[in-house]
């Protein structure tokens, strides 16, 4: 007995011996065979590139705004160039009208002058009449119509013959003077007629000739300005892009560190847990199985640690099943609660695009169908949904609201905020659901949150 109690107590206190040995190693000392330890980028580091992340999205944010004020600039003015462009062809329509109301004012003052001419003839030629007519009565040594002329008749028959041949002279020289005096008036009236004419169809070509000048002037101006709008978006595009790319890099850099820091603690905790075992080895019976757990500070400030949870689940299926949609064709009037829908008839753009043809989202429609996925009920009216929930200050908005645009104070679009200055919308008759920057250009002053 006496050997095996010494062997006995040589074993237990090489144990004791080799315990404390092991519990004496520093905890960062890895064991044999152990993962080496991960690099720790640190938290400082990775706050200053997400900042740095943080302020490019805003740079792109605010050149997205400004490429849509240019954008919008843009179009509005090829809306004027076109109508510039309608100006001057009705200018050069009216001028070719003038044109050839001057050459007929003028064919028609060459007609006149013929007329007036032939006019000329009948005149002098009733003048010549009127001339034989005096010259024949003086020939007769007497005045045509005195009394001699009916003395000298030498029967009742010669003077009745007489009588009726003096009234048949009298009447043929009142016939001729009032011939006269209608051919100078006719030639008189014609000339005034041809000459104004003239004066209203050349004026008319003058005013036509500086109209045209006008239009083409004023097209010249808005295609110029087109112009330099066009190159001002170009280059805003081109910063934009640059900008984003450089945002994306910032966005993966930010990424792979938070993916070393994650893999660091994941290390630094299965060591906890390695050094924890050694410990608990030695740990006597009554202390480990069964110890009473501290209550989480969470679970003792009696916090409802369901709901808190919830919402950001709720948030991220809202955002999900708008991102779903990416692509969908917009259709005015169109969607519903459980999908896209047929659009329906507006008499205007919409038509003019085919809505109604085609099946696809508005911008309410989208919203309507992202929250239902939630179990809440929208209207399908972009201004009831910016009274459907609570109001918050732009400043305050926040993954899953609702974001507005009004236009001289009503609600005519609606998209849904997913975050670092993004949002999905079903923009407009032609285009299709997107992700795009947030436009400041004519938003509504409050998110709406329903979440």
């Amino acid at each position: 007995m006496t050997a095996p109690a010494g062997r006995s107590r040589a074993l237990r206190w090489f144990s004791t011996l080799s315990m404390t040995v092991v519990l004496t190693l520093p905890l960062g000392t890895p064991e044999v065979g152990a993962a080496p330890q991960p690099p720790d980028p640190g938290r400082e580091r990775i706050a200053s590139e997400r900042a740095e992340a943080r302020e490019k999205a805003e740079r792109v944010g605010q050149l997205a705004n400004k490429l849509a004020v240019a954008e919008s600039r843009l179009h509005d003015l090829s809306v004027r160039v076109e109508t510039k462009r309608e100006a001057t062809n009705k200018a050069r329509v009216d001028l070719r009208r003038a044109r050839r109301a001057y050459q007929r004012a003028r064919q028609a003052v060459a007609a006149s002058a013929e007329r007036a001419e032939a006019a000329a003839g009948r005149v002098e030629h009733h003048r010549k009449r009127l001339d034989a007519f005096v010259a024949g009565s003086y020939k007769q040594g007497r005045r045509i119509g005195s009394l001699p002329s009916f003395l000298n008749a030498e029967s009742p028959q010669e003077m009745l013959e007489r009588a009726s041949l003096l009234d048949v002279i009298s009447r043929k020289q009142l016939d001729v003077l009032d011939d006269l005096r209608r051919a100078r008036t006719r030639k008189a009236n014609v000339d005034s007629v041809a000459r104004q004419a003239a004066q209203r169809a050349e004026a008319k070509r003058v005013a036509a000739e500086r109209a045209r000048a006008a239009a083409e002037s004023a097209k010249d101006a808005a295609v110029a300005l087109q112009k330099t709008q066009r190159a001002r978006a170009d280059e805003l595009r081109k910063e934009k892009a640059h900008l984003a790319a450089e945002l994306e890099r910032a966005r993966a850099n930010v990424g792979e560190l938070r993916q070393q820091r994650r893999r660091h603690q994941q290390w630094v905790a299965d060591r906890r847990a390695q050094e924890q075992d050694a410990t608990a080895q030695d740990t006597p019976a009554n202390e480990a199985p069964g110890a009473a757990r501290a209550p989480s500070t969470a679970e003792s400030s009696g916090a409802d640690t369901t709901n808190s949870a919830r919402a950001p689940s709720a948030v991220n299926t809202v955002v999900q099943r708008a991102r779903s949609q990416l692509g969908v064709t917009y259709a005015w009037g169109g969607g519903n609660a459980h999908g896209p829908t047929k659009g329906v008839h507006d008499g205007g753009v919409a038509d003019a695009h085919g809505d109604y043809r085609k099946i696809g989202f508005d911008c309410s429609g989208l919203m309507v169908y992202a929250f239902s996925g939630v179990g809440i009920d929208l209207p399908h009216y972009s201004g009831y949904q910016y009274r459907a929930g609570e109001r918050v200050p732009l400043s305050q908005m926040r993954r899953g609201d609702m974001l507005f645009w009004q236009d001289g104070g009503n609600v005519h679009h609606v998209a849904l905020y997913v975050g670092n200055g993004r949002m999905i919308e079903a923009p407009y008759s032609g285009a299709h659901v997107r992700v795009t920057s947030v436009r400041y250009d004519g938003i509504a002053p409050y998110a709406v949150r329903m979440l």
